[in-house]
């Protein structure tokens, strides 16, 4: 081999190992970057939400069930049997529950509103869901799944997306203020 085809030889090592160092390099940073990334993106994400679920049962069909919770004048029942609107001195307003996707409501003398994002008659209720204690803006998600058992009806019931700190004031409200007095005005 002439010294040339050996400096050639040389020079194509040198810049095959520069272009595999460089990619190296490049990939590494990338990696670097990617991480960097993914360390913000995971700063962001919750990992201690809170949510309630629950599953009470009813000796009642899906469509009671299902008219209980969206007819306004049932409603008014409910809250009756609970005691929360001479408890919490709330106003004495009628509820009021559209029966429209979008409609909204408001219930215990309005310090419960919101919008109905989805029903399925007889089967699911989605609202937006708020306290009057929460701050302007802030609507948790309560969702309603009507689920057949037996001759009577499970309500798988899920909500989240509300403040922090407040799951065990709600949940124990849910009981309270809506499963137990509807259990008895289904009675």
């Amino acid at each position: 081999m002439s010294d040339r085809t050996n400096l050639e030889a040389l020079a194509n090592r040198s810049t095959r190992r520069q272009a595999i160092i460089g990619a190296a390099i490049a990939f590494g940073g990338l990696a670097l970057v990617t991480t960097e990334v993914s360390a913000g993106v995971e700063e962001e994400i919750s990992h201690t939400a809170e949510s309630i679920h629950q599953e009470p049962v009813f000796k009642a069909s899906r469509k009671r069930i299902y008219e209980a919770l969206t007819d306004a004048k049932q409603f008014d029942k409910v809250i009756q049997i609970s005691g929360v609107m001479q408890a919490m001195h709330l106003p004495d307003k009628p509820a009021e529950i559209s029966r429209e996707v979008g409609g909204a409501f408001a219930l215990f003398g309005g310090y419960i509103t919101g919008r109905h994002v989805e029903f399925v008659p007889n089967q699911r209720i989605v609202q937006a869901w708020r306290t009057g204690g929460w701050a302007p803006g802030v609507y948790s998600i309560a969702r309603f799944e009507l689920v057949e058992q037996g001759s009577g009806t499970r309500i798988v019931f899920d909500h989240t997306g509300f403040p922090k700190g407040e799951a065990e004031v709600l949940a124990s409200g849910w009981k309270a203020h809506y499963w137990e007095p509807i259990e008895k005005l289904l009675s």
